[in-house]
C-alpha cells in the first residue's frame, strides 16, 4: 500500500479544506459560454471535504486524499466537455492507472497492492463524489473488480497472463454476462460455447456491455452446455476471459439518458473462436464463479452512488447557502434545509452499511445481506440527493452551466443496475426475514 500511495503522494490534497474558486463555466457546442452566471452571479465551488468518505485509520485517510488529488485534475468542465461529446475519458483513465489505483484489490504478486475491499471502496467513493460522478467511476470499475473470478478460480499461469496487463492499464476488459431476453435471470442466458478441438466457437449477443468500444478483452459467461441436458439451471455455463476480436463481435452503443463518456453497447458474436486455455475454473462452473464477484460488485457501486449523492449535496448546500431571493439565502429557508439535511443523513447511513459490508467481505465472513442492503441503501440515497439538488438549484438546476442535471442524469441508473432495487428487496426479505421466494 505505502509504494501505491506514496506514488500519487507529491500531488496529495491539503488537510485543511480547499478554498472556494469560481465555479467553471461550460462552453456550448459552438464554443460560446451560456453566460448564465452573467445574470444570476458566480456560484463559489463546493467545499466537499465537509462531507468526504469515512477514513477511519491514517492508512484509509492517505487513500482518499491521494486518490482526490488525482481526481481534482479533472473538473467539472472536463468532464462537461467528456459528457456532451460522448467521448472516452482517456487522460481520466491513464492517470489513474499511472497512479497504480487499477490494482489497488490485486495480488502484489501481480502488480496489485493486495488491499481489500474496504480500501477499494474509499477510492471508489472518493471517484463517485468527483466532478466525473458515475462516469469516472465506470471508466475504471471493470478493472478493479472484473479481475476477481481469475484470482479466485483462474490457473497461475492464466493470473499471470490476464493480471498484469489489467492492473497496469495496458489492457481494457468488459464484461459480457447480461443478455436481452435473460435480463437478471442469468441461468436463461443463451450465448453459447460449443467445443471444437481446443478451442470454443461462441455465438449469441449481450446487451449493456460497458466500455466494450474500449476494450481489448472480454469477460464472458456463456452456455456449454444446454440447460435442459443440465440437472440444475445454474449447472452448463462457463466463464472466458478472452480477446475481443471485432472480425467476430460486432458491437454497437447504445445512446442512453446519462454517462454519455463511457459507452455501453450491445455485443453480436458470430462464430468467436475462443481458446481452451482462456477458460477460467471448470466448464459448467462459470455462474458459481459469478455469483463470487456479485457482494464486491454491490459494495463498490454502493460507494460510487454514495460519492455522487454527496458531491451533488455539496453543491446543492453551497448554491443554497449564496442564492439571494426576497433579501435572504434561500437556504435561510427550512423546505431548502430540510431535504438537504435528510440527503446527509442518508448518505451517511448508506455508507455505515457499505462499509460494514467490505468489513465481513474482507474477514471472510458471510456478507450477501448488507452488501446488497448497502447498494439499495445507496443508490435511493444518491438519487434523492442528486434530486434535491437539482430543485435547490430551482431554473438553474436545469442547465448544464451548474452541473447538478448531468449528476442527476448519472444517478438513475444507481438504482437499476446491476441489480434493481425491487430485487434486491425481494432477496432481502426472503434471506433477512424469512418469508417466501417470491421470483
Amino acid at each position: 500500500m505505502r509504494s501505491m500511495v506514496e506514488g500519487a503522494q507529491h500531488r496529495a490534497c491539503p488537510s485543511t479544506p480547499l478554498r472556494a474558486v469560481p465555479l467553471p463555466r461550460c462552453a456550448g457546442e459552438d464554443g460560446i459560454e451560456n453566460g448564465l452566471t452573467h445574470y444570476f452571479g458566480q456560484m463559489r465551488e463546493a467545499d466537499l471535504t465537509m462531507i468526504e468518505p469515512l477514513a477511519e485509520t491514517p492508512e484509509l485517510a492517505q487513500i482518499r486524499d491521494a486518490v482526490r488529488a488525482v481526481c481534482d485534475e479533472f473538473d467539472d468542465s472536463y468532464w462537461s466537455a467528456k459528457d456532451r461529446t460522448a467521448s472516452f475519458p482517456h487522460e481520466f483513465a491513464r492517470a489513474i492507472a499511472e497512479g497504480g489505483w487499477l490494482g489497488i484489490a490485486m495480488p502484489t504478486a501481480y502488480g496489485g497492492a493486495g488491499l481489500g475491499i474496504t480500501e477499494a471502496a474509499i477510492m471508489m467513493q472518493v471517484i463517485g463524489g468527483s466532478a466525473g460522478t458515475f462516469a469516472a467511476c465506470s471508466t475504471v470499475h471493470i478493472n478493479i473488480f472484473g479481475p476477481h473470478p481469475i484470482v479466485i478460480h483462474g490457473s497461475e499461469a492464466q493470473r499471470q497472463r490476464m493480471l498484469p496487463p489489467l492492473i497496469s492499464g495496458e489492457e481494457r476488459a468488459c464484461f459480457g454476462v447480461t443478455e436481452p431476453d435473460a435480463g437478471l435471470d442469468t441461468t436463461k442466458l443463451k450465448t453459447s460455447a460449443v467445443r471444437d478441438g481446443d478451442r470454443y466457437l461462441v455465438n449469441g449477443r449481450k446487451l449493456w456491455t460497458s466500455t466494450a468500444q474500449q476494450a481489448d478483452k472480454i469477460m464472458l459467461l456463456a452456455r456449454t452446455t444446454p440447460i435442459e441436458e443440465c440437472q440444475r439451471p445454474t449447472d452448463g455455463l462457463s466463464l472466458f476471459y478472452t480477446d475481443l476480436d471485432r472480425r467476430y463481435v460486432e458491437i454497437r452503443e447504445i445512446h442512453k439518458m446519462g454517462r454519455a463518456a463511457v459507452d455501453s453497447n450491445a455485443l453480436f458474436i458470430d462464430d468467436l473462436p475462443v481458446p481452451v486455455e482462456d477458460r477460467i475454473g471448470a466448464e459448467g462452473m462459470g455462474f458459481r464463479y459469478i455469483l463470487d464477484s456479485l457482494n464486491p460488485e454491490r459494495i463498490l457501486n454502493a460507494a460510487e452512488a454514495i460519492g455522487i449523492g454527496r458531491r451533488a449535496l455539496g453543491k446543492a448546500a453551497a448554491y443554497a447557502n449564496e442564492r439571494i431571493v426576497f433579501d435572504r439565502p434561500i437556504g435561510k429557508n427550512q423546505a431548502i434545509q430540510h431535504p438537504l439535511a435528510e440527503s446527509w443523513a442518508e448518505l451517511y447511513a448508506a455508507e455505515l452499511m457499505t462499509l460494514r459490508a467490505a468489513r465481513l467481505y474482507d474477514a471472510g465472513q458471510p456478507c450477501g445481506l448488507e452488501a446488497n442492503a448497502a447498494k439499495y441503501l445507496a443508490g435511493d440515497a444518491a438519487f434523492n440527493a442528486c434530486d434535491r439538488a437539482v430543485r435547490t438549484h430551482g431554473g438553474m438546476g436545469y442547465a448544464a452551466e451548474y452541473h447538478v442535471e448531468r449528476y442527476f442524469r448519472e444517478a438513475v441508473v444507481t438504482r437499476l443496475a446491476p441489480v434493481s432495487r425491487e430485487l434486491i428487496l425481494c432477496y432481502l426479505a426472503e434471506r433477512a426475514l424469512g418469508l417466501p421466494k417470491s421470483y
